[in-house]
């Protein structure tokens, strides 16, 4: 998988943004994503999530992740771009660093195993997983316990 990031703060060590990486690719492993997936990961500050955040969601507070899935029913099928050998890219996920944090020291657990959390999650929603009712919640997150576990983020 093909996985652009970018940290906008300039404050995330070179080994978390590899840690994201790793566990993206790993998450696309599980889910058996064709190589040829990409995606890209923003790291950001509460005050730059919260401008997405207001002018996408209509939530005028800064949140700990947001996703952003290129994907719908119109377009191109899977299948077409494997058969062309063309890439098939599922969107953008973008994280503030500072939510990550706040939440690690909240929940009681590593900052990794925090950051780890959020780009599973939000990972899950660019590939059509959600938790608007509690049947859909409790597969998402199962599958998101699950890929955490496998992969060595306990909590």
């Amino acid at each position: 998988m093909e996985i652009y990031i970018e940290d906008k703060t300039g404050m995330v060590e070179q080994k978390h943004l590899d840690d994201i990486v790793d566990v993206l690719n790993f998450s696309g492993q599980h889910l058996q994503l064709d190589e040829a997936t990409e995606m890209s990961v923003t790291i950001m500050d509460n005050n730059d999530i919260q401008t997405f955040n207001r002018e996408y969601r209509g939530k005028d507070v800064p949140t700990d992740v947001i996703s952003f899935a290129i994907e719908d029913e119109e377009d191109i099928p899977t299948e077409l771009l494997e058969e062309m050998g063309l890439p098939r890219n599922i969107g953008d996920i973008l994280i503030s660093i500072d939510k990550a944090k706040e939440q690690a020291k909240e929940y009681g657990h590593s900052f990794e195993r925090e950051l780890g959390f959020l780009a599973v999650h939000g990972f899950l929603h660019l590939n059509g997983y959600d938790h608007m009712n509690e049947e859909d919640e409790k597969e998402m997150f199962g599958l998101q316990r699950e890929i955490l576990d496998a992969y060595g983020l306990q909590r």
